[in-house]
């Protein structure tokens, strides 16, 4: 017989333990404490992972120790025959494992306290082999896991490798088949990434051309809301401003006349007499000169008696009494001096006397530069020599002092104050 080789001493030793060795003996075998033979290392029962919670509950041996076994029923172990048949699956109609037989089961605090039963007579007690080769720890043993043991356990698992390989690769076709949908921002589940976000933000955000044509609808009502304001200035408020000043000029006039004032002249500005026009219900103060702001737009009547454009006064025996007022706005006397007709009376009254004319004719349009209108004579009014006449000046269209409207009227009756109205303002 050779020598053993120095390293191979543990060959003899197995294969004389397990009975083909040289000495074709059959040793001692105790399933508890000797490695597993070859032919039984494929049943997953004698896995050391895989020991079931109740193995540690196993009666231990008290004859080798010389200890005494205590009172009562122990647990049995199966002989070493009896393996192959506990390696064989249940039947259909045998009774399903018990719960704590089963893999991942907790354990009962009350029936883990309780010893063992034995099975009855005749009877051999089945064990479900365990497939699972990890095992749940119960809540005895949480307390000595460590902090990543413990995340990890509290952690849902998530999918194995190779779902996640083949996710990426359904991502990959699905990117090369065509572009992934923009994510809809606030749905819910789903966080935006940052280039999500800043997309989103400046979807968010207004263009440049928003922004002008916003910019440009707010100037639009504004100057919308101003021309508003001014026309409504124009058309209203200054006529209520011109009627106030015009009554004011007025009782001043008549306060002056009481008071027995008869200048010599009248200064620009200055009220001296009053016009009547019964069909267009017009009673209007007279004042010297047309100037604009301080006749004119005052609701006043304005007499030509400056410079190259004076003319004659009521009083003279001879000449024509011109005079000019707005057609729209501040007033407005003589808008509808268009409506005269002849034989219309149109009366003046001075401190001292009622000057009443009739209406003779009408020029419906001619330039602002045409003075002949006032002169003595006036040229288009169809008189043929001096007398004492009236002009009344406006301007026209409506609105517009594009053109003149021209009125002439002649004297008809001179009446003293004293004798009262003349027939034209009592009917």
């Amino acid at each position: 017989m050779s020598a053993v080789r120095p390293g191979h001493e543990h060959e003899y030793e197995y294969e004389g333990r397990y009975g083909y060795g040289p000495e074709g003996q059959e040793p001692a075998y105790d399933p508890l404490t000797d490695p597993l033979p070859p032919d039984r290392q494929g049943s997953p029962w004698f896995r050391a992972t895989n020991i079931p919670p109740e193995a540690d509950d196993a009666a231990p041996d008290f004859g080798a120790t010389g200890m005494a076994a205590p009172a009562g029923p122990q647990r049995q172990e199966p002989e070493p025959q009896e393996w192959a048949a506990l390696q064989q699956p249940l039947n259909a109609a045998e009774e399903p494992p018990h719960d704590w037989y089963a893999p991942g089961a907790a354990a009962d605090p009350v029936t883990a306290s309780l010893p063992a039963q034995a099975p009855a007579p005749g009877q051999e007690q089945r064990r479900t082999p365990v497939s699972d080769p990890i095992l749940v720890p119960d809540d005895e043993t949480v307390a000595l896991r460590t902090s990543d043991t413990r995340r990890a356990a509290e952690t849902p698992p998530g999918p194995g490798r190779a779902e996640r390989r083949r996710a990426a690769k359904g991502r990959g076709r699905r990117r090369a088949s065509a572009p992934a949908a923009a994510p809809v921002a606030g749905e819910p589940g789903k966080p935006l990434s940052r280039v999500e976000a800043r997309r989103a933000a400046r979807a968010a955000k207004d263009s440049p051309a928003v922004i002008a044509s916003r910019a440009i609808g707010e100037l639009f009502i504004t100057f919308g809301v101003l021309m508003l304001l001014f026309v409504t200035y124009q058309l209203w408020w200054t006529n209520v401003l011109a009627g106030q000043q015009a009554d004011k000029a007025a009782n001043k006039i008549q306060d002056d006349w009481a008071n027995g004032r008869k200048p010599d002249a009248f200064e620009p500005g200055q009220g001296f007499a009053i016009m009547y026009i019964p069909k267009l219900d017009v009673v209007v103060p007279i004042a010297e000169g047309i100037d604009k702001q301080s006749v004119l737009d005052r609701g006043m009547v304005g007499h030509y008696g400056e410079g190259k454009l004076k003319t004659a006064m009521p009083e003279d025996k001879q000449g024509n009494f011109a005079v000019a007022g707005h057609r729209n706005t501040h007033g407005e006397p003589f808008r509808y001096i268009n409506r005269l007709e002849p034989g219309d009376p149109i009366v003046v009254e001075t401190q001292d006397t009622y000057y009443t004319y009739e209406m003779a004719n009408i020029l419906p349009q001619t330039s602002p530069s045409n003075v002949s209108v006032i002169s003595p004579v006036p040229a288009q009014s169809g008189f043929k020599g001096p007398g004492r006449y009236i002009t009344l000046t406006t301007c026209t269209p409506e609105f517009t002092s594009t053109y003149r409207m021209i009125v002439w009227g002649k004297m008809v009756e001179e009446r003293p104050r004293s004798k009262g109205k003349p027939d034209a303002l009592v009917g």
